[in-house]
């Protein structure tokens, strides 16, 4: 589970340019595309500027460069021409970009347009629960603490974490050992060793943390219908703390 110095560096390589992708996310005007619009264009960026491969193309038999996941979708939404971006949604897009052999995985919750006040505190919430796990991460630490730090943020703030679906190790595969759960107990799980690279992407929902599939066998959505709001960064674990992979130029200043 641990990777060598060179194999964190092209690691970081795959994740600077996926941070490339949401620079170029965060420039379009998301009112009135489809998310299969997005979807096409960030295929074409990640291929075309980038020299690189969108490594969820194919990948289990999805056909896509990215999940789209808007409103009360948790995760894995599939893009669609008929699903038009319409000022008040939430959408996640969660993207994966593989260069020399090496996966970097990331995901972003953009607001379209005007949002509620709610749906914007959900979202601000999700972004800092993911930054509380992976302040968690250095050597000697537990998995169980990331996962309580997660939780312990939503929890405070009145939201549920996502049981279902996790963290995951990454490097030539996008989906290696260990998994690494949004929730848990401190002092508790695999003890983390420098050069573990994995994912931590915590759902949060708005109401109660149950889930289901919808028929198309991916789209997975609240059962009660309320917003769900997800980040996703490739991290590894260093000598003395963390690394955050796909860090995004706005967030250096911040992190």
């Amino acid at each position: 589970m641990t990777k060598r110095p060179e194999e964190i560096a092209l690691l970081a390589q795959s994740g600077q340019l996926l941070a490339d992708v949401f620079a170029y996310l965060d420039r379009l005007d998301l009112i009135g595309m489809s998310t299969m619009q997005v979807n096409d264009l960030v295929d074409s960026f990640i291929v075309n500027e980038l020299n690189a491969r969108p490594a969820s193309k194919g990948q289990y038999g999805f056909a896509y460069a990215l999940n789209s996941s808007r409103n009360n979708v948790v995760c894995h939404g599939v893009p669609s021409t008929t699903e038009i971006l319409q000022s008040g949604d939430i959408v996640n897009f969660d993207i994966t970009l593989e260069k020399n052999g090496y996966i970097a995985d990331s995901s972003k919750t953009y607001l379209v347009g005007t949002v509620s006040p709610q749906a914007e505190r959900l979202v601000q919430v999700t972004y800092e629960a993911m930054w509380q796990g992976i302040k968690a991460v250095r050597p000697g630490a537990r998995l169980g603490d990331v996962g309580y730090a997660i939780e312990q943020h939503a929890r405070k703030n009145g939201y549920s974490v996502v049981r279902e679906y996790c963290g995951h190790g990454i490097g030539r595969e996008m989906h290696e050992p260990p998994q690494v759960l949004h929730w848990g107990r401190p002092r508790t799980g695999l003890v983390l060793q420098e050069g573990m690279v994995f994912t931590i992407e915590p759902m949060i929902n708005q109401g109660r943390h149950a889930v289901r599939t919808e028929d198309d066998g991916w789209s997975v959505v609240t059962r009660d219908g309320q917003l769900s709001a997800q980040f996703e960064h490739t991290v590894a674990v260093t000598r003395d703390g963390v690394r955050v992979l796909t860090l995004r130029s706005e967030e250096r200043v911040l992190n």
